[in-house]
């Protein structure tokens, strides 16, 4: 029949209204899932038997669609930063040039302190050689089980290298290839004592480099406040005395601030108590 109202006519194909109810209560129990999958769930457990296009289209009259976006990437934030020491520790190669034959440093660096907790330069640094530094490392905190972080050299993605981070308690993590920022907390380290210890001292052999290491690893430590733990030493921060650092500060410079308000206020009120003594005199 012509259709002289230009109406809808009902289709033999259009969804009843038990459908449509029946798609949007499906949705609210599964509100994760987009259409496509919701549609194979209902098919698949009996509860409607309709198309992707069906579902979409219900769901977006009763205006329960939402534009999809992706999760925002993680790429360039890098790890989540540790509140305690020993829950992360950072691991690295590095060379230096010591009159002109390259070495090996090896450091073993805590994420949360920035403390130095073993180093080692070696003429080579195979797999068995990081798993000495490491021990080292852990002769000297034997309670720490923390999260190793290193980069995708030779030496951490050996098999001997994966079967020694289970014996010793430890968990594994590489960073992103090519992305040495991922690391970036001993990359800065080995950076700055390069451009802060061995270009100006220019040691002339390997136990002259060691020696001038030693003592720039232990000012590090113990007395260069870090820029990145609110200006404290490493070993404050390792041993949790920057609270108490940071409380003094705060009461210095509060205490300075009120002799500076009390000068202030006795410099404003010496004029004015001049002139009232003019005038009565």
């Amino acid at each position: 029949m012509v259709n002289d109202h230009n109406g809808r006519i009902p289709r033999d194909f259009w969804l009843d209204d038990w459908e449509r109810e029946a798609i949007v209560a499906f949705f609210h129990e599964h509100p994760s899932e987009g259409y496509r999958r919701l549609t194979y769930m209902m098919l698949d457990a009996g509860v409607v038997a309709v198309s992707p296009s069906s579902v979409l289209r219900v769901l977006r009259t009763a205006g329960l669609m939402r534009r999809w976006s992706p999760p925002p990437s993680q790429k360039g934030t890098g790890f989540k930063q540790p509140s305690e020491p020993h829950k992360h520790w950072h691991v690295d190669i590095s060379y230096l040039n010591i009159q002109g034959t390259f070495y090996y440093l090896c450091s073993v660096l805590d994420g949360c302190s920035r403390f130095i907790l073993h180093w080692e330069i070696r003429e080579s640094m195979k797999e068995d050689e990081v798993e000495v530094v490491l021990l080292r490392a852990q002769e000297a905190y034997p309670e720490a089980k923390p999260r190793l972080i290193s980069d995708n050299g030779p030496q951490f993605v050996a098999n001997d290298f994966k079967a020694f981070i289970r014996e010793s308690g430890m968990t594994h993590v590489r960073t992103s290839p090519y992305y040495p920022q991922s690391n970036g907390k001993l990359e800065r380290f080995h950076g700055s004592l390069k451009r802060e210890c061995i270009r100006p001292q220019t040691p002339l052999s390997l136990e002259d480099a060691q020696r001038v290491v030693g003592k720039y690893v232990e000012h590090y430590n113990t007395r260069r406040l870090h820029s990145a733990i609110d200006y404290v030493t490493p070993q404050d921060r390792l041993e949790g005395r920057h609270v108490q650092i940071l409380a003094e500060r705060d009461q210095k410079l509060e205490a300075a601030r009120e002799r500076r308000r009390t000068t202030y206020q006795k410099q404003s009120f010496q004029p004015s108590q001049k002139m009232a003594e003019k005038a009565n005199g």
